[in-house]
């Protein structure tokens, strides 16, 4: 069941590090929310792909269901019924409050996944 993946743990390290980028250097209203959300599911499906032998739609499902716990325990303000608001780094990584806009960069980045992962299947069953 586990296994290292190079390919995954390459694309999860490089999405890392544009999250990283846009958490620094962007403060817009589009890119920095809905842009971030939109690829850190992404980076969460490479990350366990990269080290865990799983069925690839299964894996995506299972990342989009957390994203969508973390969303709605924002909605909770568990973060800060942790004691954790006072921390800069644990409030970026865990938000601070429900948005439905978050839940659809959620869907359309693991839609994004599914697609792309069936496109290479297709192009590898087609040679």
């Amino acid at each position: 069941m586990f296994r290292f993946n190079r390919t995954y743990f390459l694309l999860a390290l490089g999405l890392f590090l544009v999250e990283v980028l846009i958490a620094m250097y962007v403060k817009d209203a589009i890119i920095r929310p809905y842009g971030g959300d939109f690829l850190v599911v992404i980076w969460l499906y490479c990350c366990v792909m990269a080290v865990v032998e799983v069925n690839k739609t299964k894996a995506a499902i299972g990342v989009l269901l957390f994203a969508y716990l973390i969303e709605i325990l924002q909605y909770f303000r568990y973060a800060h019924r942790l004691g954790l608001e006072h921390n800069k780094v644990a409030m970026i990584v865990l938000g601070s409050s429900f948005e439905w806009g978050d839940m659809i960069a959620y869907t359309l980045g693991v839609l994004t996944v599914l697609l792309i992962e069936w496109r290479l299947r297709l192009k590898k069953v087609l040679q």
